[in-house]
This record gives structure tokens, C-alpha cells and sequence, in this order.
């Protein structure tokens, strides 16, 4: 497994994607019930690879990721050849960026002393999907990237 298997819910949200899975791999809503009985290594196996096609889905389209935790906020942007990062760190200890009232003092407060900004750009290795998956895994959520848009905008001028 490449990935990590979708949860139950997941598979759920997917019924219909998964029916059509199997049956390119001519596996009858029959067939698939007795699998699960007889072979369910086999039944697991098909899991997986189809949990494996999905994540290979939508890693394909993320251009944007964002991990934000109390103090910390690393916003990426996934380009063909390489992820770019904006990384933000808030000094002021009483912040709490996850909460309401934490990101409304960053915005009033961006520029202003307790806060520090850095950027990086790196290469991805060899497979550029488990590189974004591994950020997904550490905490990062999909985004559109107004956040590191708006970033990048004040930093390019």
C-alpha cells in the first residue's frame, strides 16, 4: 500500500466509485461478498489498491497545502517541480492561531515585531505524491491557498 487506506467513512462517501472499481476488475456485487467471506486477504488486497487509486487522484490536483498549529502556520505551494513554503511563527506566547480570536490578532498584528516569516523552496524525491501525502500525514489540510497567495503577495512587493 502506498497510501494509507481510506477510513470507513470514506469508503462509504465512495460506494458508487467502488462498484465501478470492481467491476473493472469483473467482480460481481455476488462475487465481492463471497471474496470477503472465502479470501478476505484478497478482499483487503482490492481495498487498498482501490484506496491507493483515490489518494493518487487527488494528490494529483493539490496545489495547496497549509499546516497550522498554536504558533506556527507552514503554508505550502506544490508546483510541478518543486513545494514552496511560507512559514510563519507567532512569538507572542498567549496566541493561539487555531482559535478565533489567536488569527485575529495575527491579522491586526502580521507586521509587527512578534512575528517572523521564512521561506524555503525544495525538490521533491522521487515520487512527488508521497511527498504531499507525508505533509498530509504530519497535519496539512488541502487548500485553495488564499492564505499563501495573499502571503506570497505582500512578500513580492
Amino acid at each position: 500500500m502506498k497510501y494509507r487506506r481510506l477510513t470507513k467513512e470514506q469508503l462509504e462517501e465512495l460506494h458508487q466509485e467502488f462498484i465501478n472499481f470492481l467491476a473493472t476488475q469483473s467482480i460481481t456485487a455476488t462475487e465481492w461478498e463471497q471474496l470477503k467471506k472465502d479470501k478476505p486477504s484478497v478482499a483487503e488486497e482490492e481495498l487498498d489498491v482501490f484506496s491507493d487509486l483515490i489518494w493518487e487522484g487527488v494528490l494529483n490536483k493539490v496545489n495547496y497545502l497549509e499546516n497550522i498549529s498554536e504558533r506556527h502556520m507552514h503554508l505550502f505551494h506544490l508546483e510541478e517541480k518543486e513545494m514552496k513554503l511560507i512559514s510563519v511563527k507567532v512569538m507572542n506566547p498567549e496566541i493561539d492561531l487555531r482559535t478565533k480570536e489567536g488569527f485575529g490578532w495575527f491579522k491586526k498584528n502580521w507586521q509587527s515585531d512578534f512575528v517572523e516569516y521564512l521561506t524555503a523552496s525544495k525538490a521533491y524525491s522521487h515520487d512527488k505524491n508521497v511527498d504531499k501525502f507525508e505533509l498530509i500525514k504530519q497535519g496539512a489540510v488541502i487548500t485553495k491557498g488564499e492564505l499563501y497567495q495573499w502571503f506570497d503577495a505582500i512578500i513580492e512587493n
